[in-house]
């Protein structure tokens, strides 16, 4: 009885590591499978980046502004949150409209542009027109118009600023921006923030082109070209589709987590020349356009400070991103004005 007694302990234990073991890899498998399943056109990374870069800018009260790089599983190796000339030289910074971190703040549009340099005017046509554009953006913008670099922001995540330009151009004339939502857990689109140290981060930009006569010309609204080429986090990679041209990522979770270890993201490559005149962006999506509370610029002097300028009541700015402003961290938009 005894050695039946034990017999049955050894098989009772065997079983049941057998059966925890089973589970085990029954997990790793379906994890495997979802990985494995994804069939869009994006290159596929998941988990944190390595940083390669740390603070490219430092504020006393802003975020940390490192770079990272990440490896896809087609062996493609990606910059985040995105490659950027923030450390060109070549590239311009744009104005300060209104920048807390370098003690610029400007209470009206007319004492930021008494303290505009004339010098810094982008010259594309010598003979052409005079344009100032103000631009609010989370987080961060680089400007060309017909392909020439016009202004980059000068704070890449926080605090929040925003930035005026002045260029000398011919009409018609092509505005390109690459947007990006800057992250602190880099490959994630994440941030510590609201409780959660992966919370997923928005975006949003807003500008306003007048002409010397301080007419408003051209603002931001759905009329405008957005094409998405970074999204993230994606923590079920059923939740993306793509319809021809169109990202759409709409039908996935923006609740974030306490570990991000496991998110996936989707990274797509840069067409080329997507900043200059000829470039074709006739299959893009329109714009999406967002209120100022779904952005939520209402405490933000950067922004409220020219209402005057992006709220006119003739001719209000909207906010525009791609479909998606929470996931959707590296945007691209266009605009022709004629």
């Amino acid at each position: 009885m005894k050695n039946h007694f034990i017999l049955l302990i050894i098989i009772t234990l065997t079983f049941g590591c057998t059966d925890k073991k089973s589970k085990k890899v029954s997990n790793n498998m379906s994890n495997s499978s979802e990985y494995t399943e994804y069939n869009g056109t994006a290159s596929l990374t998941q988990g944190i980046a390595t940083t390669i870069a740390e603070n490219i800018y430092s504020c006393e009260r802003g975020r940390k502004t490192d770079i990272g790089e990440i490896t896809s599983t087609d062996g493609k190796k990606w910059i985040v949150p995105s490659e950027t000339n923030y450390t060109n030289h070549n590239f311009p910074f744009a104005a300060d409209l209104f920048n807390s971190c370098e003690g610029k703040n400007y209470a009206t549009p007319q004492e930021a542009l008494s303290n505009f340099n004339d010098s810094n005017t982008v010259v594309i046509d010598k003979d052409g027109e005079l344009f100032t554009t103000y631009i609010f953006a989370d987080n961060y913008f680089e400007m060309f118009v017909n392909g020439v670099p016009i202004g980059k922001d000068k704070v890449p995540f926080t605090e929040f600023n925003s930035s005026v330009v002045k260029f000398k151009v011919q009409k018609p004339f092509t505005i390109a921006m690459k947007l990006v939502d800057w992250e602190e857990h880099l490959g994630v689109g994440c941030e510590p923030n609201r409780g959660k140290s992966f919370h997923a981060g928005d975006g949003g930009m807003v500008a306003v082109i007048k002409d010397i006569q301080n007419n408003i010309i051209a603002t931001t609204n759905e009329n405008w070209k957005a094409q998405t080429f970074y999204t993230a986090p994606i923590t079920n990679l059923n939740c993306v589709s793509e319809d021809g041209a169109y990202r759409y990522s709409k039908n996935c979770d923006t609740n974030g987590g306490q570990d991000g270890a496991l998110f996936y993201a989707l990274h797509w490559e840069l067409p080329n020349d997507w900043m200059k005149t000829n470039f074709d962006d006739s299959n893009w999506p329109n714009a999406t356009t967002y209120t100022n509370q779904t952005i939520g610029v209402d405490n933000k002097p950067a922004y409220t400070n020219f209402t005057s300028i992006f709220d006119d009541s003739e001719n209000d700015a909207k906010f525009i991103w791609s479909t998606n402003v929470i996931l959707d961290n590296e945007v691209l938009v266009r605009y022709t004005i004629k």
